[in-house]
């Protein structure tokens, strides 16, 4: 299982605007869209990025229940990570609350507003990376393609403006942690500002503008909500039409205590147990890493890193549940699952139909277990730990039933 550290990178999610240019009398974030709230969405996004990071989420005061809920359905077993803060009277009030909830060990802190509820995480990813790379504060921005007018109160026309330094800016916008906090700390500018950047440059700090992306719109008024709808109709449409084949490998050694032996999901009464965050079960971890790979959805160390200690000594079902809502979300259904089980003991023959039968009731698919010894070869031959190696296929949600016991 591949090990992630604590994370150095914070998402402050603004989730406290009024729904009042959209016609709704609920807050804006958690208005509909899709069946889903627009703060669901966004957070989605936050928690396929790359890297693990701490979420805040600023919400109203009266919808906090609401947001943390909606946030810790969305993080699954990285609930841990994620805390949610009232809004301010301003926006900027709203992320200095959010900044005030950060973790000691935080670095870089990207701010992005609820109603850009369809960003792409990879411009969350690039963001993040931009600021790590550069020091400077990092906003996406768009190209301005229509002609821009300087015009009079009355609508009388003053100039044309050069749109070659124009670019319009999306959010999630990034900065170095001490240099957003020193900035907000010395602003005295107008209390209605809605860009971050603004603030950060107005004392005095870089900021650079990389590439947006047109997903990143900000959901202001109904128009902008039925766009989001047919978008996201488009994606649907899109849903995966062919099968996928995933492959996980994991890979532990024996504990040098008295450590519990889980393999395959069952308790090994007897035997050494492995070394590991959680139980250690190389067979589990193998399972879900082959999952995510065929969905395109990561690996088991980004989503399942060992900074949550909610998943210390975790069973490898909950790991196996949460993977599977994940595929399922995504449009996939578990065809099969094969996993092989390298190592000189325990001797699996015994319990084979009964780690078959545990794993495929948490799968909600057929699962197969084999186990071989590497004649005496490599770590797993001189009895220093196990390995497991999985395949499994997916399915199209909308193909043929291959579910276990169709």
């Amino acid at each position: 299982m591949t090990h992630t550290p604590t994370p150095d990178l914070a998402v402050i999610v603004v989730a406290a605007g009024s729904g009042t240019r959209l016609g709704s009398p609920t807050p804006k974030a958690f208005v509909p869209l899709a069946g889903r709230p627009l703060l669901e969405h966004a957070l989605t996004a936050v928690f396929r990025m790359r890297q693990p990071a701490q979420v805040v989420v600023v919400a109203p005061k009266a919808h906090a229940d609401e947001a943390q809920a909606i946030a810790r359905r969305v993080a699954g077993p990285l609930a841990g990570l994620v805390s949610v803060v009232p809004g301010g009277a301003t926006r900027q009030e709203s992320v200095v609350g959010g900044l005030a909830a950060l973790a000691d060990g935080i670095r870089t802190v990207l701010v992005h507003d609820a109603a850009r509820a369809l960003t792409p995480p990879a411009l969350l990813d690039a963001v993040a990376a931009a600021v790590t790379e550069s020091g400077n504060g990092i906003v996406p921005g768009l190209t301005v393609v229509d002609t821009i007018k300087r015009v009079t109160g009355d609508g009388a026309v003053l100039g044309t403006v050069d749109r070659s330094e124009l670019s319009a800016v999306q959010t999630p916008q990034g900065f170095p942690r001490e240099v957003l906090d020193a900035a907000n700390r010395a602003y005295s500018g107008p209390g209605d500002t809605t860009d971050d950047a603004a603030i950060v440059a107005a004392a005095g700090h870089p900021v650079s503008v990389i590439a947006g992306d047109p997903l990143a719109f900000k959901i202001t008024t109904p128009w902008d909500l039925r766009r989001a709808e047919l978008l996201l109709g488009d994606t649907a449409s899109a849903a995966p039409s062919a099968p996928r084949v995933g492959t996980g490998l994991d890979v532990h050694a024996f504990a040098d205590d008295d450590a519990p032996l889980w393999l395959a999901g069952l308790h090994w009464p007897g035997e050494r147990g492995l070394a590991g965050h959680s139980d250690g079960d190389v067979a589990a971890h193998a399972i879900c890493d082959a999952l995510l790979s065929a969905a395109g959805l990561g690996d088991v160390g980004v989503i399942f890193g060992t900074d949550d200690p909610r998943l210390h000594g975790a069973h490898g079902d909950v790991f196996l549940s949460e993977t599977a809502r994940r595929v399922h979300e995504a449009g996939f259904r578990i065809g099969n699952v094969t996993v092989l089980i390298a190592g000189n003991r325990p001797k699996l023959a015994p319990r084979r139909a009964e780690a078959e039968q545990l794993l495929g009731a948490v799968l909600g698919a057929p699962v197969s277990v084999a186990a071989t010894t590497t004649d005496a070869l490599g770590f797993t031959g001189r009895g220093e730990g196990l390995a497991a190696i999985a395949t499994a296929l997916l399915m199209p949600a909308g193909g043929p039933d291959l579910s276990w016991g169709a």
